[in-house]
């Protein structure tokens, strides 16, 4: 259930773009916000790295506010972690920051995020042949090429997302054992002037 006392989209500043522009953390951030509460040993199995790599970058990550304690789990041993926001949105201002480390902090980022899209394609492209058959005749991955100016393609992204959000709540008639995660990547960037 989703708690809604709390955004769930969280703006990146440059403080806290610092805290989490490193691969592992952002690995955590996301296998945290898909997968729900784990413990740094459980991380580290599933991402294939040492539990004091798992704790070190989890701790960094609840300093800047991107997890915290799950209080309904655990024991005295074990520290569960969680995500406190279900998505993030990056401003572009922080690539022209005066801060050459937020500038670097930003392009970090963003080539993570796309190496976690091609990771997530390919994941699925080695995998489908696990999923039912409605599963694999309703899957996209397409491409198109227009021709727009600046202003319609800010247009279009924002279409995207209006669109993208508004399936975001279930219906109340959904059959919640035939869903499934699904995740959906926009690019939309100039490709060609000619």
């Amino acid at each position: 259930m989703v708690d809604t006392s709390r955004p769930t989209v969280r703006r990146l500043d440059a403080r806290s773009l610092r805290g989490l522009a490193h691969p592992l953390r952002m690995q955590l951030l996301d296998t945290l916000r898909s997968s729900g509460p784990a413990t740094a040993s459980q991380l580290a199995v599933r991402l294939g790295e040492s539990s004091g790599a798992t704790s070190y970058h989890l701790r960094q990550l609840a300093v800047h506010g991107f997890i915290e304690d799950d209080a309904e789990r655990g024991t005295g041993r074990e520290r569960w972690w969680k995500a406190t926001h279900q998505g993030l949105r990056f401003d572009d201002a922080l690539l022209s920051d005066e801060n050459p480390d937020v500038r670097g902090a930003a392009e970090l980022y963003l080539y993570e995020v796309a190496t976690a899209q091609t990771r997530d394609l390919t994941t699925w492209l080695g995998n489908r042949q696990d999923w039912s058959e409605e599963w694999n005749r309703c899957w996209d991955m397409s491409s198109a090429t227009l021709r727009l100016s600046p202003k319609r393609a800010r247009e279009l992204a924002e279409k995207m997302h209006e669109l993208i959000d508004a399936y975001r709540t279930p219906l109340e008639d959904e059959d919640e054992s035939d869903t499934a995660q699904v995740r959906i990547h926009t690019h939309a960037f100039p490709f060609s002037k000619e």
